[in-house]
Formats: structure tokens, sequence, C-alpha cells
């Protein structure tokens, strides 16, 4: 009977051993999917709010007397503060970025040099995984990359509700 009960016993600790072994990887699994699974959800918001606000604020020009000379800068901020106030539930980072000219290659040159040219509103999401900034031991843990997403959404400051 005590050579039975010495294979139990290695049976038992080998389920130990492999618990010991599988664990760490299933718990970088799942901060693998939850930081996924919120970046994702976080892009959607960001792909439905981004052309709305874009149009709503990147049309018009800047209301008050001190933003009027800030011209698109005015927009880019204005944008950049409404996309932030909609993606408040998220930790992410928000940057827009104003040009001229639009995606069509007009540059204003040409018979159409009168018209104002389209102008390209585009909005960067960055999202850092969780967890970040931990430190046991003196090593640093957490992902050191963020993940980005981007939205170009080209308007005519001319007539506004319109994307190109």
């Amino acid at each position: 009977m005590s050579a039975r009960k010495g294979v139990v016993c290695e049976e038992g600790a080998q389920a130990t051993v492999e618990l010991a072994v599988v664990a760490p990887v299933l718990v970088v699994l799942a901060l693998i999917s939850y930081n996924m699974m919120v970046f994702v959800s976080a892009t959607a918001r960001f792909d439905r709010v981004a052309p709305d606000i874009v149009l709503a604020h990147g049309s018009s020009p800047p209301a008050s007397e001190s933003d009027a000379g800030a011209g698109t800068w005015g927009v880019a901020d204005a944008v950049a503060g409404e996309l932030e106030r909609a993606m408040e539930g998220y930790e992410v980072e928000i940057e827009v970025e104003v040009s001229e000219g639009g995606r069509g290659g007009l540059d204003g040159s040409g018979v159409l040099g009168l018209v104002g040219p389209l102008r390209d509103v585009t909005c960067v999401m960055r999202y850092r995984p969780w967890p970040q900034g931990w430190s046991i031991a003196g090593v640093e843990l957490g992902a050191p990359l963020f993940m980005e997403h981007e939205r170009c959404v080209t308007i005519d400051p001319w007539r506004s509700g319109v994307i190109v």
C-alpha cells in the first residue's frame, strides 16, 4: 500500500507544478484580452463620435473674439476638447491636427484659387494598456507602448455639415 500512496502524491504534486507554470501565462492572457476589449470599445466609440464632433466644430469658425485669429488652431483645440469630453470613460489621449488642402490635392492654385480649400481634420486616439507604472524590486512592469487609432475627416469649411 505504501507504494501506491507515493504514486498518488506524485500525481498531486505534478498538478500543482503545472498550475504554477500555467497560472502566470493565464494572467498575462487575461490582461491582454482585457486591454484589447477596452481598446476595441474605445475605438468604436471614437469612430462614432469623431465625425460628428468634427462636423459640429470643424466647419464653423471660433465663436469668441479671442479665438478669431486662431484659424485652424482654434478648430483643433475645440475638436480636441469635445473629443476628450466624449471619451471620458476611457483613459485615452486625444490629439487633433488640422491641415488645409484636403486629400484631393487642391492647393488653391488655378481656376479654383478663390475657393477655400478643403480641410482635413486628423483625430488620433492613444490608449496605454493597463497595468502601467508598476514597479516591483526596481523592475518596471507594464506595457511601454501605446495603441493608436487615427480617424481622418475631410470637411468643406464653406458648407457646414458636409463631409467630403
